[in-house]
């Protein structure tokens, strides 16, 4: 039983080591680990993993949105006095992204390329939003390099969220190949029901109506076979096929 606890630990540091390197992730967290084996992957687990996983992507948009509809300016509220009174790195990153979750993308992209001067200027989340904030206020040249250093620094960090938002980029530039390339990539590798719905809506935008109308056929037969759980928390989603179906029909 002692080997067996052992080599589950050996197992869980190989697993989060694998993880670092992958993702592009500084190099200390593989001494940390390697050094402390339990505490060290449990830090990099709530640290690192989780905050990119999917669970708690969705999680945080949930948490976010109860929290906007009951008081939809209390984050930037306090976002930007912390700012004001600490100006730090980390409470100028919250700024830019209360601000971008308030709509205020011109101001947000203004707030994220400062952070990215500073000591986080390779960080993949900070350029991911950076990047996603440049395309909402219409700059898709910069949100095109921003995006596209991530993908050459970090492939692995966020694939999924990388390969739809460079093909939001791709189509803002009319770059149409380019952006069926990535719909596909994340559609086929990831299978989630984010990318084929960005996928069946850009299949509808190209007058692609066989395409779109099997992607909502599709969905459809995932979607009848979630929990009445899982279908509230993609309530947003399915309304958007809804309209790409009615679009096609």
């Amino acid at each position: 039983m002692p080997y067996f606890g052992v080599g589950l630990h050996l197992l869980i540091v190989i697993f989060f080591a694998v993880h670092v390197i992958r993702t592009g992730r500084e190099l200390y967290w593989l001494v940390i680990m390697f050094m402390f084996p339990l505490l060290g992957s449990a830090v990099y687990f709530f640290a690192v993993y989780l905050p990119e996983s999917r669970i708690q992507h969705h999680v945080h948009k949930t948490v976010k949105a109860v929290a906007r509809s009951l008081d939809p300016e209390r984050e930037l509220r306090e976002a930007r006095s912390a700012f004001e009174l600490t100006p730090t790195a980390q409470n100028q990153m919250r700024l830019a992204n209360a601000l971008l979750d308030s709509g205020a993308v011109a101001d947000a992209a203004i707030q994220f390329d400062a952070c990215l001067q500073g000591p986080f200027a390779r960080d993949p989340e900070i350029r991911l939003a950076a990047a996603q904030a440049h395309l909402l206020s219409r700059h898709a040249e910069r949100a095109l390099e921003l995006a596209s250093a991530v993908r050459a620094d970090s492939p692995s960090y966020a694939a999924e969220r990388q390969a739809i938002l460079l093909a939001q980029i791709y189509d803002a530039l009319d770059r149409q190949a380019d952006a069926e390339r990535e719909f596909q990539l994340a559609a086929q590798q990831f299978g989630s029901l984010d990318a084929k719905v960005e996928l069946a809506e850009w299949a509808l935008r190209q007058s692609r109506t066989d395409q779109a109308r099997q992607l909502c056929a599709d969905i459809d037969l995932s979607a009848r076979h979630m929990p009445a759980h899982a279908r509230q928390m993609n309530r947003d989603l399915l309304s958007r096929v809804d309209r790409v179906r009615q679009a096609v029909s």
